[in-house]
């Protein structure tokens, strides 16, 4: 597969507010792939395979023959456009040949995650492996949405028995009421979790990072490393994108205090007013506050910002049409998806051996080699290829030099935020 068509097929998934899912429409992404000058055999693999749906299919667990959706028609990731549509090159997963006996059950679990080739990695990296070993039928959707787990759990109807989402989204529904279950960590290998990825109510499951990153083509003999550089608008001169406070976005006060000098550890919790402060040093340098994950790549591409605060996998898609460009690791923040389970999910045993099965370091692993995020099992990284873990915010040396995003002081103080965000924006 060449750059072209696996650019085309990353991006495919990029429709929703998830950070690898992009704001961009079809038409939209039409154009900008002209502007980018992507071929036109993978434009005519993006005409064959339209827009994304949200009707729920079943994991085929590794038959040909698919298997059966919600609604009673016949699906299979295998017969999918974008079937495989992550893999940038043929890769060897590693099998996973078994699973413990408290893992085994029957009946299904109903799962909602983000769609397009995202969620196709999903199904080949361990929906389908879980089905298969576990006997479990994995029923898959599209579109999570806490206000929809609102509704069913009020309403006494819920159709979804796990569900990925922000674990931010998680404790702010927690907050207005009983929403979740409490997760089961007898089923897990929590000995090789991190504690920063357990939860009460919800079990993370796909790490990224908030990083910048820079145009190699601009600072081509001293490079930028950590936000003192960015912040640095005479050694590093150029324009600059951050994201801001509006479309869901948030303002990035983690690397305005760091910047400051705040060490990691002592950045939460986060002084509001003197992050706003530090924000301002560098206001006049940011020609865009982006409120939609793909801005910042596009603009680093079209060399609109020489350097861009990011989510790695967004850098990684450029990076794979060739652009000169280099992420700053060096004082990023790790974020996390996560797993969660409904109040009343009517699985819910079911939904409990599902995380545990995708927690553990192989189905980690898998999903790491599709698609350019971390795992949450530090054994998976002894599974990777080096050209592959290299690239990854969870390899270990890498991890290391990030900021652990802090959803809790986020969720008790994201209004507070914003509110001023809007009176300093206009400032």
């Amino acid at each position: 597969m060449d750059h072209d068509e696996f650019f085309m097929r990353f991006l495919l998934s990029q429709q929703h507010v998830s950070p690898h899912a992009a704001a961009y429409n079809r038409r939209q992404f039409l154009r900008r792939a002209f502007q980018l000058g992507i071929g036109a055999s993978a434009l005519a693999f993006l005409a064959a395979c339209g827009s994304s749906d949200n009707t729920p299919t079943a994991a085929s667990g590794g038959s040909s023959s698919g298997g059966t959706s919600s609604s009673g028609t016949t699906s299979s990731s295998s017969a999918s456009p974008a079937a495989n549509a992550a893999t940038p090159a043929p890769l060897n997963l590693p099998e996973v040949t078994s699973i413990p006996d408290n893992l085994k059950g029957k009946g299904e679990v109903r799962v909602v995650s983000y769609g397009g080739a995202f969620q196709d990695a999903q199904r080949k990296a361990y929906f389908e492996p879980f089905q298969k070993l576990s006997g479990i039928k994995v029923i898959d959707s599209e579109g999570p949405d806490t206000a929809k787990v609102k509704a069913m759990v009020d309403t006494k109807n819920v159709e979804w028995d796990i569900g990925e989402f922000d674990r931010g989204d998680v404790i702010n529904l927690e907050k207005k009421g009983d929403y979740w279950e409490e997760i089961d960590y007898s089923l897990v290998d929590t000995a090789n979790i991190d504690q920063a990825f357990q939860y009460k109510y919800s079990l993370d499951m796909l790490p990224y990072a908030q990083i910048y990153a820079y145009r190699t083509d601009v600072f081509k003999d001293t490079k930028p490393s950590g936000w003192a550089d960015f912040w640095d608008t005479k050694k590093f001169p150029g324009p600059r994108t951050m994201p801001g406070g509006t479309g869901g976005i948030l303002p990035d006060l983690e690397s305005a205090t760091i910047a400051s000098g705040v060490a990691l550890d002592k950045v939460y919790p986060i002084d509001i007013n003197k992050a706003y402060d530090s924000l301002s040093k560098v206001k006049g340098d940011v020609v865009k506050w982006w409120d939609a994950g793909a801005i910042p790549a596009q603009m680093l591409n079209d060399k609109e910002a020489v350097l861009a605060t990011a989510w790695n996998g967004r850098i990684a898609a450029i990076q794979a049409t060739a652009a000169p460009v280099e992420i700053a690791w060096d004082q990023g923040q790790l974020l996390k998806d996560a797993w969660a389970v409904p109040k009343g999910a009517p699985n819910k045993e079911n939904a409990m051996k599902f995380i545990a099965f995708i927690t553990m370091a192989i189905p980690q692993a898998r999903l790491s080699m599709l698609i350019p995020y971390g795992f949450v099992n530090n054994k998976s990284a002894d599974l990777i290829p080096a050209d592959v873990l290299k690239t990854l915010p969870t390899a270990p040396d890498i991890k290391s030099k990030l900021l652990i995003h802090d959803s809790q002081w986020w969720a008790d103080n994201r209004d507070q935020v914003l509110e001023k965000w809007n009176s300093w924006i206009l400032g």
